[in-house]
């Protein structure tokens, strides 16, 4: 495949949706933990979502539990903490794995694409993909990198 459009993913109340919903709309695709020293950027997705979503912004978050479980056991433990602690509005999948035999095939996907050597395995909570409105990537951004930081990004592809 050569954009994400080809893609279907599990909503958070379990039904699949085609990533075809998203086309034409600039997209941030990121996997999330609820349990990690990094879920304050739950705030900076939030702030970034309401300050460019009636350009067409849309940030997909999915949960994963794959870097030392830092992941609640259910799904709605993972959207009652998000919703109540950060405000999260943006839609929110359900819980998947994003390396190795198991990881969704979106996942598969955006990390086989690499930008100055940046593919390859995700290493931890909230790395960050910045899609354009065609569905291709644009940039992988690491964990460590705040949302803050991908908003020049960001108003080039609006």
């Amino acid at each position: 495949m050569t954009t994400i459009y080809g893609y279907e993913v599990k909503q958070a109340n379990g039904e699949m949706e085609s990533l075809e919903h998203y086309k034409g709309k600039p997209l941030i695709i990121v996997n999330t933990a609820s349990k990690c020293g990094l879920t304050p950027q739950f705030e900076g997705l939030q702030r970034l979502y309401e300050k460019y979503q009636h350009l067409g912004l849309e940030i997909l978050g999915f949960p994963s539990g794959q870097f030392n479980d830092q992941e609640f056991q259910t799904q709605q433990e993972t959207m009652e903490f998000c919703q109540k602690n950060y405000g999260v509005s943006f839609p929110m999948f359900s819980k998947v794995d994003v390396n190795g035999e198991l990881a969704e095939p979106l996942f598969d996907y955006l990390t086989s694409w690499g930008e100055n050597g940046a593919g390859g395995e995700i290493k931890w909570n909230f790395t960050k993909f910045l899609i354009d409105r065609e569905g291709n990537i644009v940039h992988r951004y690491e964990p460590q990198i705040e949302p803050e930081q991908l908003e020049e990004d960001i108003r080039k592809i609006l």
